[in-house]
């Protein structure tokens, strides 16, 4: 039993759920997060961000310098850039830890930070009943500039990218066969 956990497809199997249940874990943390920040701010349905400046425009997502703080409080902003950060920072080190290689270490990254992002919403919707579709607009990240777009831009980008991510961990890269997704069987 030990030598199946430690080294083989059980062992990758066995880290991609740790790779799932972390994500799922900080999803809710970063949900929580939010339903007190916006309680805190008094944040209400249909806020808009108004752009100053629009850097880029891709239609399903923007990057611009707001008119305002987006948090209303600069001091809070700074703070929630910099939690922003950590975040990155202990996904980059979820990801470190999960593999051996590079690729994968990549591709855990990935898992870790999609799952997040997904149950983030998940989660969202049912502590505070937002986002009521994937259409709301929603602000994904202030580093380095404002990232607005529909939740549905989340969403579609974090499915795919889970998959693609989740296929290059179990896999190594290698092309699928029928035992790529097949756990050890006990001797």
């Amino acid at each position: 039993m030990t030598e199946r956990l430690t080294g083989g497809t059980g062992a990758i199997w066995l880290r991609w759920v740790a790779l799932v249940a972390f994500g799922t874990g900080f999803g809710y943390v970063e949900a929580a997060v939010v339903t007190y920040l916006r309680r805190v701010i008094g944040y209400h349905a249909g806020y808009q961000v108004g752009a100053q400046k629009v850097y880029l425009d891709l239609g399903v997502i923007s990057f611009v310098q707001p008119q305002h703080s987006v948090l209303v409080d600069p001091v809070l902003t700074q703070v929630e850039v910099a939690r922003e950060a950590a975040t990155i920072l202990m996904l980059v080190a979820i990801g470190i830890v999960a593999a051996e290689t590079w690729g994968r270490r990549l591709a855990a990254f990935f898992i870790a930070f999609t799952v997040w992002d997904l149950t983030y919403y998940l989660f969202l919707r049912v502590i505070d009943g937002w986002p009521t579709s994937l259409l709301d607009q929603d602000v994904f990240f202030l580093i380095p500039v404002t990232w607005v777009g529909p939740v549905a831009t989340a969403v579609v980008a974090s499915s795919v990218v889970l998959v693609v991510a989740s296929w290059m961990y179990i896999t190594g890269g290698r092309r699928l066969t029928a035992t790529s997704f097949t756990a050890p069987t006990s001797p």
